[in-house]
C-alpha cells in the first residue's frame, strides 16, 4: 500500500508567489524587460537618427550648388585721370586690386580698385600723327590688346602684372609689354583708317583681320619664327585673299583655331569664312535675328561659341556643328544652340568669363545679368547704376566687376557665384556641348586644357548603376533562389549541413579580390573564349534537364540506390564535364562560325562594339558576390515554413512539387522578396567589382559587351582628386545623395510589398 498524502502536506508544497523572493524575482524580470525595451528602442531610434544625419549632411553639401549669384557694391569714385581722354576699355587683374583704363589718347592708366588712386600711367607707343580708331582684344587671359590706327596699321601690346614679395608683403607691379615690338604691323590698307578689328594669337602665328574706312575687308597672317641662338622673334607676313562682304561690317571675330572668320554686317547677318592657306573661302551666311538689331558679338571661353546680343534683350549662343555623315549637307553648319532672355532692354555689352562657360550682360538700363551657357541658367539680374554703363570689366576669377558710367563714375562690385555650372538640365537632361553633333548625356569632369568645359551629367552614372545591378541580378537571382529551394525543400539534411555553410562562406570573400580576379583573369578569359562562354550559358541548363530526363528513365532499382535528397551530387561531374567541353570547343566554334575572331565579327559584321571589361564580366563577378546573400535569406525563409503546413499538404495527397509551389513558396514569399531586394541593394551599392571589372566608361548603352560607370565607383574614383568645396566635389556628394535616396526608396517599397505578402499569405 502506498502512502497517502494528507491535505496539509499538499498545501505545504504549493508555491506562494507572494513570498519576498518571488516578488524580487518578478521585479528583477520586469526591470530586465524594461531595460531591454529601452535599449532596443534606443538602438532603433539611434539608427533612424544616424540615417537622418547622413541625409542632412549630404543635403548640406548639395544645396549650395543650386543657390544663385549675388553682387554687392564695394566702392564708387570718380574716373581716375579723366583728362587723359575717353575710355576705350577697362581691365582688372586677378587679385581685384588694380584696374586698367585705356583711353583714346593712347594712355594706359593703372589705378587702385578700392579708391581710384593712380598707381601708374603709361603712354602706349602710338606713332606720331596716328590716332586710335578701333580696338580688339585677344582671348582675355592672354592680356593682348590691338589698336587699329588711322594710318591702316595695327599696334599690339600686352598688359601684365608682376607679383613680388619684398619683406613678405605682396606687391603687384603693372606694366605694358610689346611682344612683337613697338612698331605697328602693316595690314596693306594703303593708309586708310581701320574701323573694325579682330585678332587671334597663337604660339606660332598671329592672325589679324580688319575693315578699313572704305569697307574693305583685310586679313593677314603673321607666322612667327624664333632664332635658335639669339632667340630673336621674326615675323613672316602672309596676305590672305578674302571675298568682300555685301554691306557694312559692324564687327569681326576669329575662332581659337584661326580657321573660321565671322563678319557681322549691318543687315544682322553673319558671313562665315573658312581660312585655308592664303585664301578665305566664303562658307555661308546666317541671319541672326528677326526684327531686332544685333548690338554685340562675343566669344565664350575657348573661342568656339559665339554670343549674339540684340536690342530685344536676347542673347543667343551659336557654334559650328559637324553635319552627320548620313546628312544631305556635308561639313560644318552654324547652329543656334540656346537662347537667354533678359528684361527686354537692349544689350549693350557681353563679357565672357575667363575660366568657365559663363558670361555677363549689361543692358541699357544699367542692369547686370549673369548667365551660364552649359547649365542654360540665369543666375542674377540686378541694377548697378541709374543709367547705361560705358564700359565694364569682369575679374579673371569672375568674382568682381569694374565699370564706368556715363556720368564719369567708376564702380567696384563683388560677385558671389560659386557653382553656376549646375542646373537640373545639366545634371539630368541632354546637353549640347561644343563640338558635339547633337545633345547628349556626358560625364567628363576634368581634362588637361584650361578652357575645358566640365560635363557633369549624372544620368549615365545612374544608368550604369542600374545596368550593372540588372546583369548581376539576371545571373544571381535564378541560381540563388533555385538553389535555396532545392537545399531547403528537397536536399537531405546531412548534405544541407555541408552545402549551406559552404555557400554562405562565399560571402566572406572580399569584393576587392573578386574585382581583381574579374579584371585581370576573368575579363581576358571571357574575351578569348566568347563562343565557349555563351555555349556554356546555353548548354548547361539543357544538359541538366537532359540528365534529369535520363535519370527518371532508369529502373527504380538503380535510382533507389541513391538516398533521397542526395541527387544533386550526381550533377557535379555533369557540370564539370559540360563546362570543360564548352570551353574546349570554343576555338573550333570561333573558327567555324566567326572567322576565327568573334570579337572582330561582333564589331564588323554584327555592328556591336566590344570592350574587354564589360557588363558580361560584371554580371558574372558581381552575380557571384550577391548569390550568397540571396541564397541564405531565401533558404532560411523556405526552411522556416512550418512543418505542419507541408505535412498537411502531403497528407492531403499533394506531391512535393505541388506542396512547394502552392504552400511553401507562397508562405515564404515575403522572405524571398526581401532576399531579392537586399541582393539588389548590394548590387547597386557595390564599388570595387565594378571599379576593377569595367572600363569605367560613363556611357548609356544596354550592350552587354560594353562597360559602364556606376555612381558608387565614380565617387570612389574621383572624390580623392576633387577640390573640397568645388562644383565637382559637390556633384559627387549629389551622386551619393541620389544613391542614398534611391536605396532608401527602393527598400521602403520593398518593405511595403513584403508586409502585404505577409498579411496575405501569413494565415496559411
Amino acid at each position: 500500500m502506498g502512502e497517502v498524502t494528507t491535505e496539509p502536506e499538499v498545501a505545504s508544497q504549493r508555491i506562494d508567489f507572494s513570498e519576498a523572493k518571488y516578488v524580487r524575482r518578478r521585479r528583477f524580470r520586469a526591470l530586465n524587460d524594461r531595460i531591454a525595451s529601452i535599449g532596443i528602442g534606443f538602438g532603433g531610434i539611434s539608427v533612424i537618427i544616424a540615417i537622418l544625419l547622413i541625409f542632412v549632411y549630404l543635403l548640406s553639401e548639395v544645396l549650395p550648388m543650386f543657390q544663385g549669384a549675388s553682387i554687392q557694391q564695394r566702392a564708387t569714385y570718380a574716373t581716375p585721370v579723366a583728362a587723359a581722354g575717353n575710355t576705350l576699355a577697362l581691365m582688372i587683374e586677378e587679385q581685384n586690386e588694380i584696374a586698367l583704363r585705356l583711353t583714346d589718347t593712347g594712355q594706359a592708366i593703372f589705378f587702385n580698385t578700392e579708391n581710384g588712386t593712380l598707381i601708374k600711367q603709361l603712354t602706349i607707343a602710338v606713332p606720331a600723327g596716328a590716332t586710335i580708331r578701333s580696338i580688339a582684344e585677344d582671348a582675355t587671359e592672354t592680356g593682348l590688346i590691338a589698336y587699329g590706327l588711322s594710318d591702316g596699321r595695327v599696334l599690339l601690346f600686352r598688359h601684365k602684372y608682376n607679383i613680388s614679395y619684398p619683406n613678405d608683403q605682396r606687391v603687384i607691379s603693372p606694366t605694358i609689354e610689346y611682344p612683337l615690338g613697338e612698331q605697328p604691323l602693316n595690314l596693306e590698307a594703303n593708309g586708310k583708317a581701320l574701323t573694325q578689328l579682330a585678332i587671334r594669337d597663337e604660339e606660332s602665328r598671329l592672325l589679324i583681320t580688319a575693315v578699313d574706312q572704305e569697307g574693305q575687308l583685310l586679313v593677314k597672317r603673321f607666322n612667327k619664327e624664333v632664332d635658335f641662338l639669339s632667340e630673336e622673334l621674326s615675323l613672316e607676313e602672309e596676305n590672305i585673299t578674302v571675298p568682300q562682304v555685301g554691306g557694312e561690317v559692324k564687327a569681326l571675330a576669329i575662332d581659337v583655331s584661326q580657321t573660321w572668320l565671322y563678319a557681322l554686317t549691318d543687315i544682322n547677318a553673319l558671313t562665315i569664312y573658312r581660312l585655308s592657306g592664303n585664301k578665305a573661302i566664303l562658307h555661308s551666311q546666317v541671319n541672326l535675328t528677326e526684327g531686332q538689331e544685333v548690338t554685340n558679338i562675343e566669344f565664350l571661353l575657348g573661342g568656339n561659341s559665339l554670343l549674339i546680343a540684340d536690342t530685344g534683350g536676347h542673347i543667343v549662343q551659336w557654334f559650328l556643328v559637324r553635319n552627320p555623315q548620313n546628312s544631305e549637307k556635308t561639313g560644318w553648319t552654324l547652329q543656334k544652340i540656346r537662347q537667354f532672355d533678359t528684361a527686354g532692354q537692349p544689350i549693350l555689352q557681353v563679357v565672357s568669363e575667363q575660366r568657365r562657360k559663363g558670361f555677363l550682360a549689361v543692358d541699357a538700363q544699367g542692369y547686370v545679368s549673369i548667365f551660364n551657357s552649359t547649365a542654360h541658367r540665369q543666375l542674377l539680374t540686378q541694377s548697378v547704376a541709374d543709367g547705361p554703363l560705358l564700359n565694364i570689366a569682369l575679374s579673371p576669377r569672375a568674382n568682381a566687376i569694374v565699370f564706368e558710367t556715363y556720368n564719369g563714375q567708376i564702380g567696384l562690385w563683388d560677385i558671389e557665384n560659386q557653382h553656376p555650372e549646375v542646373s537640373w538640365s545639366a545634371l539630368w537632361q541632354k546637353v549640347w556641348y561644343e563640338s558635339y553633333e547633337e545633345p547628349d548625356y556626358v560625364w567628363q569632369s576634368s581634362a588637361a586644357n584650361n578652357d575645358f568645359e566640365p560635363k557633369l551629367s549624372i544620368t549615365p552614372l545612374a544608368f550604369g548603376t542600374i545596368k550593372a545591378a540588372f546583369y548581376a541580378m539576371l545571373l544571381a537571382a535564378p541560381l540563388a533562389i533555385c538553389g535555396a529551394i532545392f537545399t531547403a525543400h528537397f536536399m537531405a539534411p546531412a548534405m544541407r549541413r555541408k552545402v549551406k555553410p559552404l555557400i554562405e562562406l562565399m560571402e566572406a570573400l572580399p569584393t576587392v579580390i573578386l574585382g581583381f580576379l574579374a579584371g585581370l583573369w576573368l575579363a581576358p578569359f571571357v574575351e578569348t573564349h566568347l563562343p565557349g562562354v555563351f555555349s556554356l550559358l546555353l548548354m548547361m541548363p539543357l544538359a541538366i534537364l537532359l540528365m534529369s530526363f535520363v535519370w527518371y528513365q532508369l529502373p527504380k532499382s538503380i535510382r533507389n540506390k541513391v538516398p533521397e535528397g542526395w541527387h544533386a551530387a550526381l550533377l557535379v561531374p555533369l557540370i564539370l564535364l559540360v563546362s570543360w567541353l564548352c570551353i574546349s570547343a570554343s576555338e573550333p566554334m570561333e573558327s567555324a562560325f566567326f572567322g576565327g575572331d568573334m570579337r572582330n565579327w561582333l564589331s564588323q559584321v554584327a555592328g556591336v562594339s566590344f570592350d574587354q571589361r564589360n557588363a558580361l564580366v560584371v554580371g558574372l563577378a558581381m552575380g557571384f558576390a550577391i548569390i550568397p546573400t540571396i541564397f541564405s535569406i531565401t533558404e532560411d525563409a523556405i526552411f522556416s515554413v512550418p512543418k505542419h503546413l507541408t505535412n498537411g499538404s502531403l497528407a492531403l495527397g499533394a506531391t512535393p512539387w505541388q506542396t512547394l509551389m502552392r504552400v511553401v513558396l507562397l508562405t515564404a514569399s515575403p522572405g524571398i522578396f526581401s532576399a531579392l531586394m537586399i541582393g539588389f541593394g548590394r548590387a547597386v551599392g557595390e564599388t570595387m567589382i565594378v571599379l576593377m571589372a569595367t572600363g569605367n566608361t560613363p556611357i548609356m548603352d544596354w550592350n552587354i559587351f560594353e562597360g559602364m560607370r556606376t555612381l558608387a565607383a565614380n565617387i570612389a574614383v574621383e572624390m580623392p582628386e576633387s577640390e573640397v568645396g568645388s562644383t565637382h566635389y559637390r556633384v559627387l556628394f549629389l551622386a551619393a545623395f541620389v544613391l542614398f535616396i534611391f536605396t532608401f526608396m527602393f527598400n521602403t517599397i520593398a518593405e511595403i510589398v513584403r508586409q502585404r505578402l505577409r498579411r496575405r499569405y501569413g494565415s496559411l
